[in-house]
C-alpha cells in the first residue's frame, strides 16, 4: 500500500498542466486502494496525423505510465462512424468504416513516439460496441434523459436556435460513457471540450454498478495564430510526423508570451526552471530567441533523435541569415506537365494548396497579406498571380524556412 506521501507526489506529477481532476479526493482514494489504475484515453481516428494538440493529452498518459499505471488507448472506430459532434454547430459528416480503419492504423505509428508500446494496452471500441443487440442499445438510452443532453451547451444552442440535432449524435455520448463501463476504467483523460462526454461516462458507470472514473481534463492547446486551438483545418499545428526543420521553424514563429505555456505542456521542465527563465528574460539576462530555441529542442527530442535535431537547428540558422541566406541542401520539387495549362494557367495558391504547401487558397491569400509568402526571395504581394509555361518558381513561406521548387514544362 502507498504511503500518503507516495500518494501526493503521484498527484503533483499527475496535476500538472491539468485544468481539472475530478475528484482529486477520488484519485486520492483510488490510489490508496489499487497499486495499478486503469487509465482510459479515447481517440476517434476521424483524421490521419496527430498534432501537438493531441501531444498534450499522449504526455499526460505517458506520465500515468511512468507512475505504473495500466494505460489504455482507447480507438473509437465506432464512435468515429458516428462522429462526435462537440463543438459542432451543424450534424457533421459521418465517416466509413474503411476510413476510420485506415486513421486507425495511422494513430497507433504516431501515439508510440511518446509512449511505451510494451505497457500499452489498444482497444477499439468496436468490440464491445458492435455486438450489443437493439435491446441492449435500449437499456444505454433509457439510463439518459434528453433534458441531461441538452444541459450539453453546443446542444443547447442548436436547439435555442432551431438547427437539428440529430439522433445519433445523442448517442455518441453515451456510447462514449458505455466505454469507460466495458473497460471498467478508474481514471479518464480529455480535453476540457470533451468533459461532458467524460462526466456522462461516470454517470452511466454508476448505473451499472461500478465505481465511478476519475476525470482528468486537459487544456486545448493554442495555436501558432496565437488566439484559437491548434488546429489542422486552420493551419495553425504542429505535426508530430513533421521533419525536424518543420517543427523548430514553426516553435520559433509563436509568440513570446504563448512559449511559457508551450514550456508548462508540452516539456516536463520543472516550473522553477520555467519561472527562472521568464525572470532572465525579464531582466535581459536571456534573449527569448535563446529560450525559444531550447523550448524547440525539449519538444523535438520527444519526437526525433537528438542528432537531427540539432543538424535542423544549424540548417535553419544557416537558411535564415539574411547575410548571406543558404537554400536547404534538399527542396521539395514539383513539376508541373502540359495537363496544368489545358485550359488556362493556374493560379499560383491553387498548385500550392494542391501539393499541401498552404492549407487552403484563403490560408494563402492570409499568409500574402501578412507579408509570409516569398517568390524568389521576394515577397509575394499579387495573390492572383499564375504559373508560365517553361518556368522555374522557388516558394518560401515566412519565418518557417519552408520551401518548394515547381518547375513548369514547356
Amino acid at each position: 500500500m502507498k504511503t500518503d506521501a507516495q500518494i501526493e507526489l503521484e498527484i503533483e506529477k499527475i496535476r500538472r498542466g491539468t485544468v481539472e481532476i475530478i475528484s482529486e479526493n477520488e484519485l486520492k482514494a483510488k490510489l490508496k486502494k489499487k497499486v495499478i489504475l486503469k487509465i482510459k484515453a479515447g481517440f476517434d481516428p476521424t483524421a490521419p496525423d496527430l498534432h501537438l494538440g493531441h501531444f498534450v493529452l499522449l504526455r499526460k498518459l505517458r506520465h500515468f505510465q511512468e507512475l505504473g499505471h495500466e494505460i489504455i488507448f482507447l480507438l473509437g472506430d465506432f464512435t468515429g462512424m458516428i462522429g462526435d459532434p462537440t463543438g459542432k454547430s451543424e450534424t457533421r459528416k459521418r465517416l466509413t468504416k474503411e476510413e476510420v480503419l485506415v486513421n486507425s492504423q495511422t494513430y497507433q505509428d504516431q501515439v508510440f513516439k511518446i509512449l511505451d508500446k510494451s505497457k500499452t494496452k489498444i482497444v477499439y471500441n468496436s468490440e464491445w460496441c458492435s455486438p450489443m443487440k437493439i435491446e441492449d442499445v435500449l437499456s444505454l438510452t433509457a439510463r439518459y434523459t434528453v433534458s441531461q443532453m441538452l444541459e450539453r451547451d453546443d446542444f443547447t444552442k442548436r436547439y435555442k436556435s432551431g438547427s437539428p440535432i440529430s439522433i445519433i449524435e445523442f448517442l455518441y455520448p453515451l456510447f462514449q460513457g458505455y466505454d469507460s463501463v466495458a473497460i471498467q476504467s478508474d481514471v479518464e483523460l480529455g480535453g476540457t471540450d470533451q468533459k461532458f462526454n467524460l462526466l456522462i461516462g461516470r454517470d452511466l458507470q454508476r448505473e451499472y454498478g461500478q465505481d465511478p472514473q476519475c476525470v482528468v481534463t486537459m487544456p486545448l492547446l493554442v495555436g501558432l495564430d496565437g488566439t484559437k486551438k491548434m488546429s489542422k483545418s486552420l493551419g495553425n499545428y504542429i505535426g508530430i510526423t513533421e521533419a525536424p526543420l518543420d517543427i523548430y521553424g514553426k516553435v520559433m514563429s509563436i509568440s513570446d508570451d504563448l512559449m511559457w505555456n508551450y514550456f508548462e505542456l508540452l516539456t516536463d521542465l520543472p516550473k522553477t526552471e520555467i519561472s527562472a527563465r521568464q525572470n532572465g528574460i525579464r531582466e535581459k539576462a536571456l534573449h527569448p530567441k535563446e529560450v525559444k530555441t531550447e523550448l524547440a529542442l525539449l519538444i523535438m527530442n520527444q519526437l526525433h533523435p537528438a542528432s537531427e535535431n540539432q543538424n535542423a537547428i544549424e540548417e535553419w540558422a544557416r537558411i535564415h541569415n539574411t547575410k548571406n541566406r543558404a537554400l536547404p541542401d534538399e527542396i521539395p520539387t514539383e513539376t508541373l506537365g502540359s495537363e496544368f495549362f489545358s485550359e488556362k494557367p493556374p493560379l499560383l495558391l491553387a498548385i500550392l494548396s494542391q501539393f499541401k504547401f498552404i492549407p487552403s487558397t484563403s490560408e494563402g491569400r492570409r499568409l500574402i497579406q501578412a507579408g509570409g509568402l516569398y517568390l524568389d526571395e521576394e515577397k509575394l504581394t499579387d495573390p492572383n498571380m499564375v504559373l508560365a509555361k517553361g518556368k522555374e518558381y522557388l516558394i518560401r513561406q515566412g519565418k518557417k524556412g519552408k520551401f518548394l521548387r515547381i518547375i513548369t514544362n514547356a
